[in-house]
């Protein structure tokens, strides 16, 4: 072996020494603690809203439909829509030729019938006293009687003719029959109408006396009880009180769809006007000494949900069964029990078991 050699393999073995003698590097073990916020599970009652749309509508009694009795040309009109009206303010005037005629034709009739009258009045007195006086047979004064009766029941046919023509002459004049607003004005004087609902002429509505009708689905109908309370979903301060009730059940489901109609009353003049689209919430029961928790603490995973409860600074995974949801407030049929600690934010992709530390309530 050479000189040069064996120095290499000198210093190697020096290199080598050092490397063996050289301490291990420490194993440091450390867990991330997560901050959360936590809430404790309570008791309380709790409240199930059914949810649906509807319409403000007029109240029974408080929407008049002028249409006309019969084709006829408007004669009168005076007032415009968003006009104000008063009981008894005359809305439209209609002329209808054939309503007069028939009229006056009846009224006609009547006079020759009063005056057929007085005539046979005037017969049986003469055949009466022809007959005390041995003049006139018995049967004279018998066919004078009847005449009188005849004249009599045509008087009376006559009258009613008349009554009734006078009644169709006076759907010529409609009037207001309360107070209100023109909501739709959908023609002018001289213009031609028909007798249907489909060319109506005014629309006149009591703005102090509307309702909801709202289309509830099929299955939340099933809780809803008359008198139960209601709400309107995020309503404007503007629009004044926000307190209804239920006046009446469905009856029937709305054809071609899968919710019924369900009339809500609001409990003090609203300023809502007619045919504002609203979303309302009405109570359909409430479970009291429920186990509630924010619902903001609930996590939803797949089918499964869960709970993060708070144990000894550990979060535990707890799969629950929910009850009625209200809000921000949610029941709890099983799982958890009123006095622990469920987190309500930082638990999302938190694993089971991890270390946790509770931040004040209000920190992000």
């Amino acid at each position: 072996m050479t000189t040069r050699t064996s120095a290499w393999l000198a210093i190697l073995a020096v290199v080598l020494g050092i490397a063996c003698h050289r301490d291990a590097p420490e194993e440091v073990e450390s867990e991330t603690v997560v901050p959360v916020t936590a809430m404790p599970v309570e008791t309380g009652a709790i409240t199930a809203e059914a949810h649906a749309t509807g319409l403000v509508a007029p109240a029974p009694g408080a929407e008049l439909l002028v249409i006309a009795p019969e084709p006829a040309r408007i004669v009168e009109m005076p007032k415009a829509e968003g006009d104000t009206v008063k009981r008894g303010d005359v809305l439209v005037r209609f002329d209808i030729p054939s309503t007069a005629a028939e009229l006056s034709k009846q009224e006609a009739e009547t006079k020759r019938a009063q005056a057929r009258i007085e005539n046979a009045r005037a017969a049986l007195a003469r055949a009466k006293d022809l007959f005390d006086r041995g003049v006139a047979a018995r049967k004279e004064v018998e066919d004078a009687t009847k005449e009188l009766a005849d004249a009599e029941a045509d008087l009376a046919a006559a009258q009613a003719a008349t009554t009734a023509a006078g009644a169709m002459a006076a759907r010529s004049l409609v009037r207001a029959t309360f107070d209100g607003i023109v909501a739709r004005r959908s023609h002018n004087p001289g213009d031609l109408v028909e007798a249907t609902a489909a060319d109506a002429v005014l629309r006149v509505v009591d703005p102090q006396r509307v309702e909801v009708i709202a289309s509830v689905p099929i299955m939340d109908s099933l809780g809803i009880v008359v008198g139960a309370p209601a709400r309107i979903v995020d309503a404007p301060a503007s629009a004044g009180e926000n307190s209804l009730k239920v006046v009446a059940r469905p009856a029937a489901v709305q054809e071609g769809t899968a919710t019924v109609a369900v009339r809500i009353a609001f409990s003090n003049p609203t300023r809502y006007p007619v045919g504002t689209p609203v979303r309302v919430a009405i109570d359909i029961g409430t479970h009291k000494n429920a186990v509630l928790v924010p619902a903001s603490s609930v996590v939803h995973e797949g089918e499964d949900t869960a709970v993060f409860v708070v144990e000894n600074q550990t979060a535990k995974r707890r799969e629950v069964k929910t009850g009625i949801e209200n809000g921000d407030r949610v029941e709890i049929l099983s799982g958890v029990t009123p006095g622990e600690m469920v987190i309500t934010s930082g638990q999302n992709g938190l694993p089971d078991g991890a270390t946790v530390s509770l931040a004040p309530r209000g920190d992000k």
